[in-house]
């Protein structure tokens, strides 16, 4: 059994409503563009169908003009005939071919008011489709993101980042050790000290007891 009965349901139909009561709005709004997709095609050929129709009877309404035309052509001989009869009997034929014409007319802008409802209802049902097809995008966007965060929550409260994170930590000290070893052989491929080196450093100690000096004897203290 479909969602909706006939074109009005759909037009009439809200969809916030229709998706709110379902279990799987994903599902439900398929169905949904699914029957309005199908009623479209029945009223374009319910048009087809009515377009075909109006032109038959206009066809026969040409005709029976025609008729009408002949049967007065006919009339007009004959009266002039002196054949009143055969006259009146050949306008009574023109008014039956003119009573028909007249209701066939009358079916005819029965069937322009049909044209129009169903004008207007197709284009009814396309936007409806178009704003259904809106909402089937923004659903499957929205799905798609949610699921994004259920693996992505499911990922961090998993046992195996943990362990990828201790299997970092690991990484790193080993990578600390392998610095610090690479710093002690640099400190020992160094080796003893230069003769400039030593002399340097005779000359900054030189300097330091010159500067100790000096504050001492700023102090009173030179002895």
């Amino acid at each position: 059994m479909g969602i909706f009965s006939r074109t009005r349901d759909i037009i009439a139909a809200n969809f916030n409503d229709l998706l709110d009561k379902a279990d799987d709005p994903a599902k439900m709004i398929r169905m949904i563009i699914m029957e309005m997709e199908e009623t479209l095609v029945e009223v374009r050929a319910s048009a087809a169908r009515t377009i075909a129709d109006q032109k038959e009877m206009l066809r026969h309404v040409a005709k029976l003009d025609r008729l009408q035309a002949d049967w007065a052509d006919k009339a007009q001989l004959a009266l002039s005939k002196d054949r009143e009869d055969l006259a009146r009997a050949a306008l009574i034929e023109r008014k039956k071919a003119a009573d028909m014409a007249q209701q066939l007319r009358g079916e005819v802008a029965v069937l322009d008011d049909s044209m129009r409802a169903y004008e207007q209802d197709i284009e009814k049902l396309q936007t409806r489709l178009r704003e259904a097809r809106s909402r089937q995008t923004a659903i499957a966007a929205r799905l798609e993101s949610a699921e994004n965060r259920v693996r992505l929550r499911t990922l961090m409260t998993s046992e195996r980042v943990d362990e990828a994170l201790a299997r970092f930590d690991q990484l790193e000290r080993r990578v600390d050790y392998a610095e610090g070893r690479a710093d002690a052989l640099t400190i020992a491929e160094s080796g003893p000290p230069s003769l400039a080196d030593e002399i340097a450093a005779l000359a900054g100690q030189d300097k330091i007891d010159e500067e100790l000096a000096a504050m001492k004897r700023a102090m009173g203290k030179e002895g």
